[in-house]
């Protein structure tokens, strides 16, 4: 089976509207990333000129141990949700790319599908173990790629846990930090 130009010319522009959807996508993961640090850049400033004040207010050193205790909980919070904030982004360009992928391998899969099965029909007499051979070469490739898909999907969802895990961990960390600073005084 030969591809005709237009079906070469479909292809090639299935490619270009692929390409410029992922393009499109990694820009909206680099604005959202953008947007998400100029945020965290106007808090951290104006947290900052707040923190000033009230520092330049303190009129003994129990004071400046409260203030400073005071500071490390919703640090290590924002830090937690930034963090959080990143990986939803990145987590969610990612996937759109992984879609993409994902449907041009089954479009792939399927053209070669056609193709077999049509060379099987165009095959000569006496050709059907070679043949059967192929088809089950093609089985196997999906089946295998089918399973890759699923390790990564794991993984993936093993990645996501784990990271909940230690941002909860950490931000829980911050907050008996605060708590055992605040007995001591």
């Amino acid at each position: 089976m030969m591809l005709t130009p237009e079906q070469f010319v479909a292809s090639q522009k299935a490619n270009l509207e692929t390409l410029n959807g992922l393009t499109n996508k990694a820009f909206e993961g680099v604005e959202k990333l953008v947007e998400l640090n100029l945020q965290a850049t106007k808090a951290a400033l104006a947290e900052s000129q707040s923190h000033a004040q009230a520092l330049l207010s303190v009129k003994d050193a129990q004071e400046l141990l409260s203030i400073q205790a005071s500071l490390f909980q919703p640090l290590a919070e924002k830090a937690a949700a930034y963090s959080r904030h990143l990986y939803d982004i990145a987590s969610g360009t990612s996937s759109e790319f992984s879609k993409a992928f994902e449907t041009r391998v089954a479009e792939g899969q399927a053209q070669f599908a056609s193709l077999v099965d049509s060379a099987a029909k165009n095959a000569p007499a006496g050709s059907d173990t070679a043949v059967a051979m192929m088809k089950s070469a093609v089985a196997a490739a999906n089946n295998a790629f089918e399973s890759v898909q699923k390790a990564v999907k794991q993984a993936s969802d093993m990645a996501e846990a784990n990271f909940n895990a230690v941002a909860t961990s950490a931000t829980n960390a911050a907050k008996n930090a605060t708590v055992v600073s605040a007995k001591k005084r």
